[in-house]
């Protein structure tokens, strides 16, 4: 979406022909394919790992780090992937999505009318917001500390899988105003 808006704002003209449908297609198997490989490479490991305690998880959702409380042997290499992993796709986002906006920021500040600066500014800042929201939470999440309680640690998973996606329609219609 960043680079969406990055083209939209830095080059209206072309929009059409660079936001083409094969592009898109394109972007969107790359997401796809990283996703489905970053889920894959966690559940191999997971699925390695003895387990003997019970079958319960005491939480909304069984994730990764919930399945490794279940394990019954050592989960520090398996911690280290996840840490990595998620990590590096975090930091790999934020950088891209980062530079679009410093890309697109410096283009706003070029636009000579007040009303098309602000249009740009509204659009980008509710996408931001989002942005923050979901990984912000969604890194917590995965790199947090695991010494947090079981009550943190399901209040934390209810912010980032219902409430950060409750707010985006009404972070999107903060900007129509």
């Amino acid at each position: 979406m960043a680079y969406d808006r990055y083209v939209a704002i830095s080059h209206p003209l072309q929009y059409m022909i660079i936001m083409n449908r094969r592009f898109c297609i394109m972007l969107l198997a790359i997401c796809w394919v990283t996703g489905f490989l970053y889920s894959c490479t966690l559940t191999i490991h997971v699925s390695q790992l003895p387990f003997c305690r019970a079958n319960v998880i005491d939480h909304f959702l069984c994730e990764i780090p919930n399945l490794l409380k279940l394990a019954c042997a050592d989960t520090l290499p398996n911690e280290i992937v996840i840490f990595v992993l998620t990590g590096g796709m975090a930091l790999i986002t934020c950088l891209v999505v980062f530079m679009s906006y410093v890309h697109i920021f410096r283009v706003i500040l070029k636009i000579p009318s007040d009303a098309g600066e602000e249009k740009a500014f509204t659009t980008c800042s509710s996408n931001l917001i989002v942005l923050c929201l979901f990984l912000g939470t969604g890194a917590g999440q995965h790199l947090k500390p695991s010494a947090r309680s079981l009550g943190q640690e399901k209040l934390a998973s209810l912010f980032y899988t219902v409430f950060t996606p409750m707010w985006n329609p009404f972070i999107y219609t903060f900007r129509k105003i």
